[in-house]
């Protein structure tokens, strides 16, 4: 049959046949099926440890790759199964590998019926390749106060400890960041065969959920962010806050100290439980008093107490007990129980992988954030003295990340809508309440819940509110969050030091001093 085209009229192609889909360049670390084996037979068969890869560099999937250690504690009620609960306990640097097995018990059983409680060591730290950079005791000796005197010295030792994890880890340490860990989720969400994450997350866990949220906002779930990081301020301002607040904080302890005067004789006014410190103070630096067998300085004895000073009865007793051992008299207190040390999965990393950690995390994130300037410390140490006399020298002092290399990334911005709940207490030593409220403007999707009067970091089931804990159980189980910010009250202050009574151990496996 003569074709119906004419000259120089091609007749029509076939249609092309539809394009494959392009692969993605994360397809091996995809598919990987943990190994799932019990963690240790001294606890349950039902709490699983396994190790996966993730690539060191997301920008070079086929490159280099790490090792992220991981755990879970299934639950036995398929019919009830809602997916997985991820936790993070905080940081940067914290593992969090054991918190399944710190959890299961002290969660409700709603959300124990309801999911596989997941946990797993952020890159670079714990049982998850861990970094060193081979750092003394004098190395992770921080904070430090400004001191004229001294400046010269805690510049030498911002720079070693730069230098010393440059020699050490330099390959590695660019990519140790939030960000990167936040994939590290992507991913493990992905091999654990889930479409949504759901996640727990404390304290710098906050910012490393943020940023989940950000980077895959479809593939977030029912997100819990408690004792909330301000994300503009990751992260030497997370430092410097400390500072900004423990003012209120120490102002609030003297007037309840004042109005017992009676039990702690500490002053009847606010005014003179402020001069009781400030002489405490005084007196220590032209002596240093031991305390528990430690000697301490002035600069030591604001160190000591700046987050004391955010539970008001644990602090009222600890500066009566410092006011005695400055009068030589002998002091009876009542040693803090010791919490039973974290079960071991994976091999013990170096003895300074929390303090390498913590450094990669906040100086790689946003390195525009930390001047290179060693005489803007100095600066900013003086001014924020005089603004915040009890701790000012020490948040703004410099620290390592003024000579670290430069971030690989810039530093992620949190701006958007997807449903979360942010939980802060109002006097809360690690991440104040002011912090809380800068994720919740962040997060313009979230809902905030404030306990008022809570004391200490950390709230859900550490203790501080039943209203809270209700409310964060109720959005666990259901995913409703609050039609709007929410108050729990707590009418009277716990007995506290730095969040947590002294004599009974912390309910939370959160790391101290950090976020």
């Amino acid at each position: 049959m003569a074709s119906l085209a004419g000259p120089g009229i091609a007749s029509a192609a076939p249609a092309p046949a539809a394009a494959a889909p392009k692969a993605s360049p994360l397809a091996p670390y995809e598919k990987q099926k943990p190994n799932w084996k019990r963690c240790a037979t001294a606890f349950p068969a039902a709490f699983q440890c396994a190790t996966i890869k993730v690539p060191l560099d997301y920008k070079r999937p086929g490159g280099k790759t790490l090792d992220l250690a991981i755990s879970r504690y299934k639950t036995s009620v398929a019919g009830k199964r809602q997916g997985v609960l991820l936790f993070n306990p905080g940081g940067p640097g914290g593992p969090g590998v054991d918190m399944p097995l710190f959890m299961h018990d002290a969660l409700p059983r709603a959300i124990r019926d309801g999911y596989d409680l997941i946990g797993f060591d952020p890159r670079g730290v714990g049982g998850s390749s861990p970094v060193t950079c081979g750092l003394t005791q004098s190395d992770m000796t921080w904070p430090r106060p400004y001191q004229e005197k001294t400046f010269a010295k805690d510049v030498a030792w911002a720079k070693g400890v730069a230098d010393k994890c440059r020699k050490k880890q330099g390959e590695k340490l660019p990519h140790i960041t939030t960000r990167n860990t936040a994939r590290d989720m992507d991913v493990l969400r992905i091999v654990l065969g889930e479409k949504k994450l759901n996640y727990l997350g404390y304290s710098y866990g906050t910012q490393l959920g943020a940023v989940y949220t950000q980077l895959f906002p479809t593939k977030t779930g029912r997100f819990v962010l408690d004792s909330a990081v301000d994300p503009k301020l990751a992260w030497r301002g997370m430092i410097q806050i400390w500072a900004e607040g423990a003012e209120p904080a120490f102002k609030r302890w003297a007037q309840w100290t004042a109005e017992r005067n009676s039990r702690y004789k500490l002053g009847a006014t606010e005014a003179a439980v402020t001069k009781t410190f400030w002489d405490l103070v005084a007196q220590a630096d032209r002596k240093p008093i031991v305390f528990e067998g430690e000697p301490y300085d002035g600069a030591g004895l604001r160190n000591l107490l700046r987050g004391e000073f955010f539970g008001v009865e644990g602090a009222a007793r600890t500066v009566v007990d410092l006011k005695k051992a400055a009068a030589g008299k002998p002091v009876k207190r009542v040693a803090p129980r010791s919490q039973a040390p974290a079960p071991r999965f994976f091999a013990p990393p170096p003895e300074d992988n929390m303090d390498a950690a913590f450094w990669a995390v906040v100086c790689a994130d946003n390195s525009a954030a930390w001047p290179r300037d060693t005489e803007q410390y100095r600066k900013d140490a003086i001014r924020d003295k005089a603004r915040y006399p009890l701790y000012g020298d020490f948040g703004s002092n410099i620290k390592p990340c003024a000579f670290w290399g430069d971030s690989v990334e810039p530093g992620i911005v949190i701006n958007n809508s997807v449903p979360s709940l942010v939980v802060q207490n109002e006097w809360d030593s690690q991440t104040p309440y002011t912090a809380g409220l800068g994720m919740r403007k962040a997060l313009k999707g979230s809902k905030l819940l404030t306990v008022k009067n809570g004391e200490g970091h950390g709230v859900y089931l550490a203790g501080v509110s039943p209203c809270a804990d209700r409310t964060i159980t109720g959005y666990l189980t259901t995913g409703k969050l609050p039609a709007k910010d929410t108050v729990c009250t707590n009418p009277v202050p716990r007995i506290s030091g730095p969040g947590h009574d002294r004599t009974a151990p912390n309910p939370l496996p959160l790391p101290a001093g950090r976020f």
